[in-house]
Order: structure tokens, then C-alpha cells, then sequence
């Protein structure tokens, strides 16, 4: 398979990285905010009674205004976020509002006819209507209708450019590609760091167009080349792929190459591990020496309920086995395809970008704050066994952790491609990590770490600088800068964890955890962490990768909380858990390695509903 478009922009993207560097001394802030929020212009959003909140209403609402849901009830975040990526299925975005609300442009249609006539029949969608609409939809026109995607999408950027406010509140234009083969979730939020003058001469990329990521890294590759702008794709719920998020092969089968693991490397350099529907992180499976992997575990089937989970999906689908994976093709073909940061969001179909517990919404709008909220099947399976996913199964998570040097789109959307970002489940926990050679204890303890980390290392996302001549008989060992900080509104941290991964001597992917920092009373925890901690196992000749993982201590789900709230039972739900949040890793690369400069260059600068209409290739 050959990308001559995209080879065309990896050098262009080389140069632009080299010129948008961060100065040792230029000491980036730490913003907030949520890259996938779904309103009413999203089909499943919809058709889940989420019938009037547009992509305004979700800006105003992240901004920390009190909005009113359709339900009549009142919602406001306890503190505002800084940035927001309104991202609504590009697959018939926008339209089903407009048939619901009888507009101009599809009141003619027999289509929408028979549309509006199965809501006003089916107010409440379940498994049986999502089918029957799939049978409506199949071969339908009105998906591929351009004069209806382009007063869509240029109403979407109008509405960000409006509410956009450079310093105070940043809005990036984005969308969800939506591919589901066979229920396996590939989904997809893409980004645009540009405003209208570019994101307005192209119409959103849909699984309806192609249900390959290929054929999206093409879209954007042209996009870049079109326009003189830039973009990418952050994947998520992997868990919910049945090993196909990050499988060794390309659709097609065949095994990665170096051309599709830079097209890769450059277009996805973000994943989603953390939201509403699970966490991707890890697996005990996959990590059975990992005591805290069991954590909001979605593993019985793929995201429609069509096939059950088994265990020889799981490399496919948790990001620490990605990682690894990826570690393994670089010293095969010279190319990490997965080389990517790693951040958190919500997948909120509400409008309503909430991760907070005590403030949770549901992820649609059918399932507001209530007392029977946590009870039912989420994911009901279709032609199988397999036990649903349940309402409480839900997870109040998650928010990106972004340090950049400004609130802007351009400010935020190079702290991503670049990696220096985080996720978390849902408390704002400040963490920063650094890695170098030349960390000591007094640089933790200084009034000013950050510096240190700066000046002596490299931050979340970067490449370790190989050390430079060590004498002989020096024991070289890499050393991180650990700082994490406690959300003042949720709970103390328990411990700060380093996960290593390595390609070992005999040519295997190896991970573990190690304790960099434990809290005296694991209960109690403490409101601060601040170490440096070295690496006792470094072999200077393996390829790695290290990431920093900061857990709170036990707390309250959402739905002990509401059990407390409304006098319900709890039993056979989990109700407590340990919130936490993963830093993007930090690269290791032995000299002499297998790994082209250019491609290194690129790589360090670094689906949540169901598909309806059946995607054309």
C-alpha cells in the first residue's frame, strides 16, 4: 500500500515541528478540557432524547454556564474547563435534528418522512429501533447529500468560531468518524488546529465514504496538503474492538509496513483510554502482575453486542499492549506505529461534559440523574450469550490534562501532537513528568520543579536524549522527575507508579510496575508527590517506553453516591474505586537502533454509538 500524499507531509510536518519547539525556559500551563461531547447534531444523541442541545449550548455549558436539558432539569459544572471538542458523528450530522424539527432542506423527502414517523413511534430507542432504522437508512442518499453536509458544517465551525475565545476558553472544530465493522469498535474523533478559512474547504470524512483508517489518514493527509493546515485522529474505546483497534495487520490483512506505521504515527500520535465506556489502559489479562489493572473493565463483547470478548483480542485493544506491540515493529520495519500520548474524555451524548461523580449525567440524555438511573442493560447482546453491560457499569470519566503555553487552538493542538498531555478520569489531578539523566532529590524538593524538569530533561512525550559519553565505570541509569498534585474537590493520592515497557534480549516485550511512591496510609493518602526515582533494571541497549500512573485513594462511584441520594439498594454493583490518571510516556531509544531520523522526528512531536447506514468503501 503506498502514501504519497502522506510521505509529501511528513517532511513538511518535520520542518513545522523544528519551528514550533518548546524553549527549555518557556514554562507551559496546565488547561482542562474534553475532545468528544456529542449534542443533539450527533444521530444517536438524537434519537436518545437529546433533541435540542446543539453544539452552542455544549460550549456555553463547558464554559460554566447553567444550561436547561430537555428533560426540564438544570446542569452546571462546579468548574468551568478550558477547552472543548464538540465532536458529532459525521455520519448524518446534523440531519435528524432537522427532521425532527421539520426543516426546509428535508421535509421533502420521503426519507425523513418515514424517519420522523419511527421516532414519533419509538420515543425511547432501544436495540429492535436502531435495526429498523438501519433497514431505513441502507442505501439512502440523504448520508452522501453534499448540499446538506456543507450547511452542517459550516453552521458547526460558525458556531465555534463564535464562541471561541483565545486566553479564556478555547474551541476546536472536530467530528467523529464512525466506523464499526462488524460491531468492532474503530472510531475516531478528528481534530483541526485551523479555523474557517481551511476547515471550511472540506466536508467531514465519514465511515460512510470508507470504513478504513487508511482511507481517513488519506482524508486528512489531503486536507494538510489542500489547505496548508493541520489535523488528526484520536481513536478510542479500544476495549471495545475485539483487538482490532491496534492490530498488527491493516485492514486488508496484510502485516504493518513502514509506510502505514508513519501514516499512522502521524495522524493518530493521541488515543482515548480513559471515558464513559470503560477504560483502555490495560487488562488484567494482559498485566496479571498489575494489581490495579481491573479498573472500569467493559471486556464481554465488542460495542454493538454482536460478538463476545475473548482473550486473544485483548493485545488489540488495550493501549500498555499497544505500546509494547509497538516497540516490537520498530525494531522490525524502523517504525513505531504506536508511538502516541495519551489523554482521557467523557463521549458525553448529552451536550454535557461531566466527569465529576457527584455531577454525573449519563451519557445520554434518556438516563439523567434519577433513581433508577443505574439500573438495565446498557449494551444489550444481539445473538449471543453474553452478559449486558449495565447502567451502573458507566463510568463518570474522563478529562485531557494539556500543558501548553496558551489557551488557543494552535497552543493546544501542538501540546497534543507533541504529547504533552495526560489523562484522568475525571479529577483535575496536576501531574507532570520528566525524564533525563541528571535528576537528584533537591530538584524535587525545589521551589521550582518544573524548571528543573525543563532544564535537566524532557517532559510526557518526548524522546530521552541519550546520555553522552558516561565513563566507564559509571552505572547509567535514567532518572524521572515525578510531581503530581491532588484535585482540591475529589480525593488525596495513594501512590505515583512508573509502568516501563522494553524490548528485553531475546527480542520480547516485557512491562512492570513499579511503586515510584507510596503513601504512608493508603486511606488517608497525602495532598502531594514529589520524587525522583531511577530506573533499577535500565539495559542501555533496549528500546522503551515509561509512563506515570497517579492513583487516588478509594472513593465513591456515582452510583453509590445516587444509592445514598435515593435510598436504593447497591447490591451486586461496584461501588467503590480508585481514580487516577496516565501520563503520556517518555521514548527510549538506544543508539544504533533501527529508526530513521525523519520518522522519529514525526513521531515525537507528537466508536460510542452505533453505525447506521452500511458503510461504502
Amino acid at each position: 500500500m503506498q502514501y504519497p500524499l502522506r510521505s509529501i507531509c511528513l517532511f513538511i510536518t518535520v520542518l513545522a515541528t523544528a519551528s514550533r519547539s518548546l524553549a527549555a525556559d518557556e514554562l507551559p500551563e496546565l488547561y482542562w478540557g474534553d475532545t468528544h461531547v456529542h449534542s443533539a447534531y450527533s444521530l444517536d444523541a438524537n434519537l436518545f432524547n437529546n433533541f435540542s442541545l446543539g453544539p452552542e449550548v455544549a460550549y456555553r455549558f463547558a464554559k460554566g454556564e447553567e444550561i436547561r436539558t430537555d428533560a426540564g432539569a438544570f446542569a452546571k459544572l462546579s468548574r468551568p474547563l478550558d477547552f472543548l471538542v464538540v465532536s458529532d458523528h459525521a455520519e448524518y450530522m446534523g440531519i435528524f435534528k432537522m427532521i425532527r424539527e421539520e426543516h426546509p432542506a428535508v421535509s421533502g423527502s420521503e426519507t425523513a418522512r418515514r424517519v420522523k414517523q419511527l421516532m414519533v413511534e419509538n420515543p425511547i430507542f432501544g436495540p429492535e429501533d436502531i435495526n429498523a432504522l438501519n433497514r431505513l437508512l441502507n442505501g439512502d442518499p440523504m448520508a452522501e447529500d453534499e448540499n446538506l453536509q456543507r450547511l452542517v458544517w459550516d453552521e458547526v465551525i460558525d458556531i465555534a468560531e463564535r464562541m471561541n475565545e483565545p486566553g479564556r476558553f478555547t474551541t476546536i472544530v472536530g467530528y467523529e468518524w464512525g466506523s464499526t465493522p462488524g460491531g468492532n469498535n474503530l472510531h475516531r474523533n478528528v481534530l483541526f488546529r485551523d479555523g474557517p478559512n481551511k476547515t471550511k474547504q472540506i466536508l467531514p470524512f465519514s465511515s460512510v465514504h470508507s470504513d478504513m483508517p487508511e482511507r481517513l489518514w488519506d482524508f486528512l493527509a489531503e486536507y494538510e496538503a489542500k489547505t496548508g493546515g493541520e489535523a488528526f485522529a484520536i481513536p478510542h474505546n479500544s476495549n471495545l474492538s475485539n483487538g482490532r483497534m491496534f492490530a498488527v495487520e491493516d485492514s486488508d490483512g496484510s502485516p504493518i509496513d513502514a509506510a502505514h506505521a508513519t501514516a499512522r504515527a502521524r495522524y493518530e500520535p493521541v488515543v482515548e483510554v480513559t471515558q464513559i465506556k470503560g477504560d483502555s489502559e490495560t487488562h488484567p489479562f494482559l498485566s496479571p502482575d498489575d494489581e490495579f489493572a481491573d479498573y472500569e473493565r467493559w471486556d464481554e463483547t465488542n460495542i454493538f453486542g454482536l460478538e463476545k470478548t475473548n482473550s486473544a483480542m485483548h493485545a488489540g485493544s488495550y493501549a500498555r499492549a499497544a505500546l509494547k506491540n509497538g516497540l516490537l515493529l520498530q525494531a522490525q520495519i524502523g517504525v513505531n506505529p504506536f508511538r502516541f500520548a495519551m489523554i482521557g474524555s467523557t463521549d458525553s451524548h448529552t451536550s454535557l461534559a461531566t466527569a465529576d461523580e457527584d455531577n454525573y449525567w449519563g451519557k445520554t440524555a434518556n438516563m439523567p440523574p434519577g433513581s433508577n438511573r443505574a439500573e438495565g442493560p446498557f449494551i444489550r447482546p444481539i445473538g449471543n450469550d453474553a452478559n449486558p453491560t449495565m447502567n451502573w457499569e458507566q463510568a463518570a470519566a474522563g478529562y485531557a490534562g494539556v500543558w501548553a503555553k496558551e489557551n488557543s487552538r494552535e497552543a493546544i493542538f501542538d501540546a497534543m501532537r507533541r504529547g504533552e498531555v495526560y489523562s484522568t478520569t475525571g479529577p483535575r489531578i496536576g501531574v507532570r513528568f520528566f525524564g533525563g539523566w541528571g535528576f537528584a532529590g533537591v530538584d524535587a524538593r525545589s521551589s521550582h520543579p518544573a524548571r528543573a524538569g525543563y532544564g535537566k530533561g524532557v517532559p510526557m512525550g518526548a524522546d530521552l536524549p541519550l546520555r553522552a559519553s558516561p565513563r566507564p565505570d559509571e552505572k547509567q541509569m535514567p532518572r524521572f522527575l515525578i510531581l503530581a498534585s491532588r484535585d482540591p474537590e475529589t480525593a488525596p493520592l495513594q501512590r505515583a507508579q512508573v509502568v516501563k515497557g522494553w524490548v528485553d534480549a531475546n527480542g520480547e516485550a516485557q512491562e512492570k510496575v513499579f511503586d515510584a511512591h507510596v503513601a504512608e496510609d493508603g486511606v488517608v493518602g497525602q495532598s502531594e508527590i514529589a520524587v525522583v526515582w531511577s530506573d533499577p533494571e535500565f539495559d542501555p541497549k533496549a528500546l522503551a517506553f515509561y509512563y506515570l500512573r497517579v492513583l487516588e485513594v478509594p472513593t465513591p462511584r456515582w452510583n453509590a453516591i445516587d444509592a445514598v441520594r435515593y435510598g436504593k439498594s447497591i447490591t451486586g454493583m461496584t461501588v467503590l474505586h480508585q481514580e487516577r490518571a496516565y501520563t503520556s510516556p517518555i521514548w527510549y531509544t538506544p543508539a544504533g537502533s533501527k529508526v530513521t531520523p525523519a520518522i522519529q522526528s514525526v513521531q515525537s512531536r507528537k466508536r460510542s454509538v452505533m453505525l447506521l447506514a452500511a458503510p461504502r468503501k
